[in-house]
C-alpha cells in the first residue's frame, strides 16, 4: 500500500505511521486525513501489531491545516461556485465518512494503544491531532498550541477542554498562547517531555513495554476510560466544534487572513496575528523549536 502524504513501517509489535510532508511541516491537506485513517486500519487488521506510534517527518510533528494556497484544496468539501458554502461545509466537517475529525479520532477508537511522538511545531490542527493519541510524549522544546484561538478557528477535537481542567483550558482557549514540550507536560496536556536526543528511545521503550501487556487487557483497559470521556460529552463537543470553526473561518477578518496567506505568503499573514503577542514564529528564537531537531525516517528508526 502506498501513501501520499505518509509513511507506514512496522517491527517489534509496533506500526509506526510517519506524517511526511517535511518540507509544508507535516501540514494537513487532502488525502492526508484518509490516509491517516486507512493506515491506522492496516494497524488493527495486522495481528502482529499491538502498539501505534504517531511522528512527524522533518523538523515538526504537524503545524496543522495547510491554507498557504487559500484553503482552496478544501473547496470540494465546504465551497460552491467558488464561494463558501456553510450546508455543505457542516455536513463535511461533522460527517463520519467526510470530516477530518472523525479521521483524527481513529486514534481515539484503535483498541491498540496509540503514542503520539512529539517534536517541532505541533500547532492548530496539528495539535488536535496529536492529543487523540492515548499517550503524548514531546521534545522539551516542541511547541504545542492553538493559534487559531485568536483567528480563523476553533477547537476541533475537544482534547484541549477534556485534557485540561477548566482553569486551564479557559486560559489557553482565549489566548491561543503555547506551551514548550516542558511546559505541556507541567500543566498535564500531554504525558512527558525529553530531551530530543531522547525522544524517540523514550517512545520506543514505552511501546515496548505496552507490546508486554496481552492486547485485551489494553484494548479493556482504554475503552473504559474512554467511554467516560464519552460519557461527559465528548461527540457533542467535537460536533460544535467543526460547525464553530467553519463559522470562524469565514468572519471578515479571517478571509481577510486567509486572503493574505494566499497572497503574500503564509508567514506575512502569521505575522500580522502573532506579532502583538511575541509568540510562534515571532517568539525569539529560544523560545522556539531547534530547527536543527528533526526527524528522518530510515535513518533513526522505522
Amino acid at each position: 500500500m502506498s501513501y501520499q502524504t505518509l509513511l507506514y513501517d512496522s517491527a517489534d509489535a509496533v506500526a509506526t505511521i510517519t506524517l511526511n510532508r517535511p518540507d509544508r511541516l507535516n501540514t494537513i491537506v487532502p488525502p492526508m486525513p484518509d490516509e491517516l485513517e486507512a493506515a491506522v486500519r492496516r494497524a488493527l487488521d495486522d495481528e502482529n501489531v499491538k502498539v501505534i506510534a504517531l511522528r512527524g517527518a522533518g523538523r515538526a510533528f504537524c503545524a496543522g491545516f495547510d491554507f498557504g494556497g487559500g484553503f482552496h484544496h478544501w473547496d470540494a468539501h465546504i465551497s460552491t461556485g467558488g464561494a463558501w458554502d456553510p450546508g455543505k461545509d457542516f455536513v463535511s466537517a461533522t460527517s463520519q465518512a467526510l470530516g477530518a475529525v472523525p479521521k483524527f479520532m481513529s486514534l481515539w477508537r484503535s483498541p491498540k494503544p496509540v503514542i503520539a511522538q512529539v517534536h517541532g511545531w505541533c500547532v492548530g490542527g496539528g495539535s488536535d491531532l496529536a492529543l487523540c493519541a492515548d499517550v503524548v510524549i514531546a521534545s522539551e522544546d516542541a511547541r504545542i498550541g492553538t493559534p487559531y484561538s485568536r483567528l480563523w478557528g476553533c477547537y476541533l477535537t475537544g482534547m484541549w477542554l477534556y485534557r485540561l481542567g477548566l482553569t486551564k483550558a479557559k486560559e489557553f482557549a482565549l489566548t491561543g498562547k503555547p506551551l514548550s514540550g516542558l511546559q505541556a507536560a507541567q500543566a498535564g496536556l500531554i504525558n512527558a517531555a525529553v530531551p530530543f536526543g531522547e525522544l524517540e528511545g523514550e517512545v520506543h521503550e514505552r511501546a515496548r513495554q505496552l507490546a508486554a501487556i496481552p492486547l485485551s487487557q489494553l484494548s479493556a483497559m482504554k475503552l473504559i476510560v474512554n467511554q467516560a470521556y464519552e460519557n461527559m460529552g465528548l461527540a457533542s463537543t467535537q460536533l460544535l466544534g467543526p460547525v464553530l470553526d467553519g463559522l470562524m473561518r469565514n468572519t471578515p477578518q479571517a478571509r481577510e487572513f486567509v486572503e493574505l496567506a494566499e497572497r503574500e505568503g503564509v508567514g506575512r499573514a502569521v505575522t500580522r496575528r502573532d506579532a502583538p503577542f511575541g509568540d510562534y514564529s515571532q517568539a525569539p528564537l529560544d523560545e522556539q523549536p531547534d530547527p536543527a531537531n528533526t526527524i528522518v525516517p530510515g535513518a533513526t528508526g522505522p
